[in-house]
């Protein structure tokens, strides 16, 4: 916003990430009355969560600072004749305590928006906008089991039934027993038809000797478009490819309307398809953050279990294997997983953490197991 309205924008020789604590000033309508505490002399303060690698040094016309620290002096900034603010921190994670009561500020009082949406009536809207845009054509899904591909899944089944067709790539990098499970929930229970594929052997093969993780997200990626294609073209009738692309699927690819967000990951469903699929795109998922997709999710009656599963990556297990991905350190690393997800599940924490995940890494050290000594590889727990 500063840049583009006439202020100066510079990359900062340090980037600032963690938390922050800022003092509103000015008396701004986005900040009036929102406070977590107030310092020596009843300055309102808030406790916030930085990550950014760039810094306003010069402020646009019109606009004033209405919020700062030292470490940065322009955190904040309004131009109260035309409503416009912009904040350099994240109001829209937890860690920002007072992040919501700014975001409903800025939307309900400042933009004069109403809210009136709900997610009941998204789903008629979207159902509407799936059966308009595909008429009577076949449609096919790339079913990963993750929470996005689900939900798709679902949505479009209640658009189109059975003019829907899954097709889940088992590329051999899942968590324990998920391709069961996938199977079990969409084509028993929903009865959605679902085509198991084990490709496994296959991404096993294209991934000897790679250890870039950039580097494999993007075999993995060919792979299962390539995959896909091959079994696309059993089905004569199909004219659409469905993918459950997330809103923040397309900022990380640097794929979002303005083209402007710095490119941070490959995803190998967003940014088009090779034209020799002659298939059409379907996202309906793809305006949607992660939470929205789990409340849809819910709302289509799929399981809470599956729905609210911490977030997994395309790409599977094989990002989280650190070098050459072999389907023995993939086996040890599922099985390390199902214990660590158990063990959270049994105390109580899974479902207060937000993501937690088991990372196989490449070295081996000395143990002890019983009344001997081992020698064996690690794994490294993250929670958070």
């Amino acid at each position: 916003m500063a840049s583009q309205l006439g202020g100066k924008v510079e990359t900062s020789n340090q980037r600032e990430f963690g938390y922050a604590e800022i003092r509103a000033q000015g008396h701004s309508d986005l900040f009036k009355n929102i406070q977590d505490k107030t310092n020596d002399q009843e300055h309102g303060l808030l406790d916030v969560w930085m990550s950014h690698g760039d810094k306003v040094v010069g402020l646009p016309p019109g606009f004033d600072v209405i919020a700062s620290n030292a470490s940065t002096p322009i955190a904040a900034i309004g131009n109260k004749e035309k409503q416009y603010y912009g904040v350099q921190f994240h109001p829209e994670v937890t860690h920002t305590k007072q992040g919501k009561n700014i975001i409903s500020r800025f939307v309900t009082d400042i933009a004069d928006c109403g809210q009136e949406w709900n997610m009941p009536d998204y789903v008629e809207t979207a159902v509407n906008h799936i059966k308009t845009t595909v008429g009577k054509d076949e449609v096919i899904l790339g079913l990963s089991g993750g929470v996005d591909s689900s939900v798709a899944a679902a949505l479009i089944h209640k658009a189109i039934g059975n003019q829907l067709t899954c097709i889940f790539v088992d590329h051999g990098m899942l968590r324990l027993n998920e391709a069961e499970i996938v199977m079990q929930t969409f084509k028993e229970n929903l009865g959605v038809k679902v085509i198991h594929v084990d490709a496994t052997d296959k991404f096993m093969s294209d991934l000897v000797g790679i250890t870039d993780p950039e580097e494999k997200r993007k075999i993995i990626g060919r792979d299962f478009v390539e995959v896909f294609q091959e079994h696309a073209e059993k089905f004569d009738e199909v004219k659409w490819l469905a993918q459950g692309t997330i809103y923040p699927d397309v900022i990380e690819s640097a794929g979002g309307k303005t083209k402007k967000a710095h490119n941070i990951k490959s995803h190998h469903n967003v940014g088009g398809l090779p034209e020799t699929l002659n298939l059409q795109l379907l996202e309906p998922l793809r305006e949607l953050f992660k939470d929205e997709v789990r409340e849809l999710g819910v709302a289509l009656g799929l399981p809470k279990s599956m729905v609210y599963r911490h977030p997994f990556p395309g790409p599977g297990l094989g990002v989280r294997i650190l070098g050459e991905v072999k389907i023995e350190f993939a086996d040890l690393l599922r099985k390390a997983d199902a214990i660590f997800m158990e063990e959270l599940k049994s105390s109580g924490w899974y479902d207060k953490t937000s993501q937690a995940f088991t990372v196989f890494l490449p070295v081996k050290s000395v143990g002890v197991m019983g009344d001997g000594r081992t020698y064996e590889y690690v794994v490294s727990l993250r929670a958070v």
